[in-house]
């Protein structure tokens, strides 16, 4: 059996994932169906991708990366991503950029952020319909959830997160590519 095998910049997007792929794929379980490799951010990221496609030898696992843009151009940040993957058949990774950070999935889906932190519905009326246009979606949620850390506010809204009312395009994109990269 192949796995997903995620390349990640970071823990929160461990522990959204371990929220929210069951949500979309039932059937999946860590480590059977999928494993969550984080990294201690985008140069981490960055530098351990061709040591690890190199030295991963399991036949059929395939790599999804996942990085937060940050401001940059997403498809040369895309292409540096799938050069550091080297001669790998595009079958076996998957790059997707989270524009332009990982919270702005989390305010993409105010209902799940509401339901995570209650005292946050005033401050999430100011927040854009499509989060992917907030260049500062961290310091936008740390303000809406009271500064407590990316991974405590991973651990709190992805359970609630709802893939259907999602309004990040990345978020949609990013399950879109999962789903036509596991078949």
């Amino acid at each position: 059996m192949s796995r997903i095998i995620f390349l990640l910049e970071e823990r929160s997007m461990v522990e959204t994932l371990r929220s929210l792929l069951p949500k979309v794929f039932p059937e999946w379980r860590e480590n059977q169906h999928w494993i969550a490799i984080p990294h201690e951010g985008k140069s981490d990221l960055e530098r351990a991708i061709p040591r690890k496609l190199r030295a991963w030898n399991v036949p059929g696992d395939r790599f999804l990366i996942v990085r937060d843009n940050d401001g940059g151009d997403c498809r040369k940040l895309k292409s540096r991503l799938l050069a550091l993957a080297g001669e790998r058949d595009s079958r076996e990774v998957l790059v997707r950029i989270v524009c332009q950070e990982l919270e702005g999935w989390f305010l993409g889906d105010k209902d799940a952020v509401r339901m995570a932190f209650p005292q946050a519905d005033r401050l999430l009326q100011s927040v854009p319909n499509d989060p992917d246009t907030l260049t500062n979606a961290s310091e936008v949620l740390a303000k809406i959830t009271g500064d407590c850390g990316k991974i405590i506010q991973a651990k709190a809204i992805a359970p609630h997160l709802a893939p259907d009312r999602n309004n990040s395009s990345s978020f949609r994109v990013f399950l879109d590519g999962v789903k036509k990269f596991q078949a």
